[in-house]
Order: structure tokens, then C-alpha cells, then sequence
């Protein structure tokens, strides 16, 4: 079952199917037929991605498939990757509704038990430096209970954590309630200092030893959560610090996954 247009928090589309539901947002953007925070969610995609140009496939009618809106005209190109940070703090928000061991892995999935439950992806498209919308993609493996052998260690679903299916539509509506509640606190200081206490309490990397992946070469160090910035602070061996974009490296945990 998927939300009712007439009760969800805000505008909503609903299709069967489509290859994205990022494209699809994308086309409304471009042809200016949409409102900020709409959401379109779809049951199948054909053509589903994640980050770094991989793939992201689900059965039919099984998971949460859905994107959503914003119209960021003070927000520098080079910061989009806070409106994932956002949105990640807002799932996590509703997911801890069904278990108590949900957590985000910087910069913004999420993790149960240290494997990933959701994803999330954001466009964007420009014109003359100023950004004319961000599209944020999400991803949540809610009753998925068979996954890929490559990925079986790594990922996992609401379903299987519980042991029973969970409503998508609840889930959903939780998720943008809780985004126009944190979007809001953004709007009022345009950095993560109203949200950046409560994002470092649920930061799996927080106080760990994590691999940094640079382009300049790879290197470790302890993780002491985010800045105002969304930057990741982190303490090389050396004792100096060092304060990363997402756009720039990939964090990974020493031991695995987290």
C-alpha cells in the first residue's frame, strides 16, 4: 500500500512505473510543472541508480522508491551533499520508530546492525553557477527478504531486521514529515549548525578509525564527526585534522563496511 495524496504531507505523485523516479522528477523540474518537496514514488524502476553510477534494482512492489524537490537558490553547488545529510537525519528520524539500532555512515546511508537499509542520491542541475534544483533520490529496502549474493554481507531490509513486513506508506509519510521539519532548521542558518548535535549522535563513524579513499591517496584516521560545513573532521596519526566534502573522498570503515 502506498500513501494517499489527500493525507501526505506534501505533494505527491504516484506511478506504477518508470525508469527513475529522479528522471522522471527531473522532466516536471525542467517543464517548471512542480512544487518544492513534491515527491514522486514509484513501485518499480527500470533503470534505478546509486551513487557512482552503480546500479540500484528492487523487485516490484517490495521497497520504498522515491525522490523528492528543492529549489535551493542560496545553496553553492559545491554543498548539495548537505541536503542528503538532511534527508538522511529525517529517515533516520523515522526508522527509529522500528528498530533502535539505525545509524548513518557518513555522509548519508543508513545502517542496521552495520549493513545498509537505505541510499541515497542527489542531482542537480545548474545554469550560470546558481543552482536551479536539487533532486534527492531514496532508496529503502523496507520488505526485500533475498538479496544478491555479492551484497548479502552489506545489505539488508526492514523486513528481515523485524521479521515482518513493514507499511510503506507509514514509512514514507514519517520520513517527509520529518524533512520539512529539518529542511526548515537548515533554511534558518543555511549550514548544519541547528542539526549538526543531533546528526553527530547518530554518526556510526563518530570516535572510529576510518579509511579515507582521496584521489591523492588513501590514508586513516579517527573520525570526530561533522562541522557547521557538513565536512567530516577527521584526526590523522600525526595529530593534525583534516576536514573532508563528500563530494571529494569515500569514508570507509578499517574492519568493513562501517
Amino acid at each position: 500500500m502506498m500513501p494517499s495524496p489527500d493525507t501526505f504531507p506534501v505533494p505527491l505523485i504516484h506511478i506504477n512505473e518508470t525508469n527513475s523516479t529522479n528522471n522522471y522528477l527531473q522532466s516536471l523540474c525542467s517543464e517548471q510543472k512542480v512544487e518544492e518537496l513534491t515527491v514522486v514514488v514509484a513501485d518499480f524502476q527500470t533503470s534505478g541508480r546509486g551513487q557512482r553510477g552503480n546500479s540500484w534494482e528492487s523487485a516490484p512492489g517490495k521497497n520504498l522508491l522515491f525522490s523528492t524537490v528543492i529549489f535551493p537558490e542560496f545553496l553553492e553547488a559545491r554543498r548539495q551533499f548537505l541536503i542528503s545529510q538532511i534527508i538522511s537525519l529525517a529517515i533516520k528520524e523515522e526508522l527509529d520508530t522500528y528498530t533502535t539500532d539505525i545509524s548513518i555512515k557518513w555522509p548519508n546511508d543508513i545502517v542496521v546492525n552495520g549493513k545498509k537499509v537505505c541510499g541515497i542520491l542527489t542531482e542537480m542541475s545548474t545554469e550560470e553557477d546558481a543552482i536551479r534544483y536539487v533532486v534527492v533520490g531514496i532508496g529503502i529496502n523496507a520488505n526485500t527478504t533475498d538479496f544478491p549474493e555479492e551484497i548479502r554481507a552489506t545489505a539488508t531490509s526492514l523486513a528481515l531486521e523485524l521479521g515482518h513486513p513493514v507499511c510503506r506508506a507509514a514509512v514514507i509519510n514519517g520520513v517527509m514529515c520529518a524533512f520539512e521539519e529539518y529542511y526548515g532548521r537548515y533554511r534558518e542558518t543555511l549550514d548544519m549548525s541547528l542539526l549538526k548535535e543531533l546528526y553527530n549522535q547518530k554518526l556510526v563513524n563518530a570516535e572510529r578509525e576510518v579509511k579515507v579513499l582521496a584521489p591523492g591517496g588513501d590514508y586513516t584516521g579517527i573520525s570526530h564527526g561533522i562541522n557547521d560545513a557538513g565536512e567530516l573532521i577527521v584526526e590523522l596519526p600525526d595529530g593534525s585534522i583534516r576536514e573532508i566534502n563528500s563530494g571529494e573522498v569515500s569514508v570507509r570503515g578499517i574492519y568493513g563496511y562501517v
